[in-house]
């Protein structure tokens, strides 16, 4: 009988010491900068961009490699104030000499942000300015962003 009874003990006592699991259910936390293509001469009209390729400055790896999109989302570094990207496309044979490429820059201000114990911290770019230098982008709109905090649509408009 004092075996079960210690039994028992020890089996309450360890199912009173577990905690209630934690899991993060916002997915993905720190958003990223989503990006739509559209057709300079159309403006209500989303264009792919053909063989379409990103790294970011001093990367590399590509983030996306020769596909055909009409839309991404970009990652911002969240240990600076500046993410540079190289978008590469190529609308003709896919050679080497056929590439066009422009460049995006993006400047914004960092604020960490608490979610919860199982999610920690997240990141919220604020005050965010965008350039390109003009290659095959002709223009992106808006050139100023108050802030990113989720990812349900897109932030920024690029035409080419």
């Amino acid at each position: 009988m004092k075996k079960i009874i210690t039994f028992l003990l020890f089996l309450i006592i360890g199912f009173s010491a577990c905690e209630k699991d934690d899991f993060c259910t916002q997915n993905p936390v720190t958003p990223k900068l989503i990006l739509r293509f559209y057709d300079a001469n159309s403006i209500l009209d989303s264009k792919n961009v053909d063989r379409f390729s990103a790294i970011a400055t001093s990367k590399t790896d590509s983030l996306f490699t020769n596909l055909s999109v009409d839309s991404i989302s970009i990652p911002l570094n969240p240990l600076g104030n500046q993410t540079i990207y190289t978008f590469k496309k190529n609308n003709a044979s896919g050679n080497l000499a056929d590439n066009e490429l422009a460049t995006l820059t993006i400047n914004y201000n960092l604020k960490e942000e608490y979610i919860s114990r199982s999610c920690g911290f997240r990141i919220v770019y604020s005050d965010l300015v965008l350039s390109v230098d003009n290659g095959w982008i002709s223009s992106v709109t808006p050139q100023t962003l108050e802030n990113i905090n989720s990812q349900r649509t897109a932030h920024v408009q690029v035409f080419h």
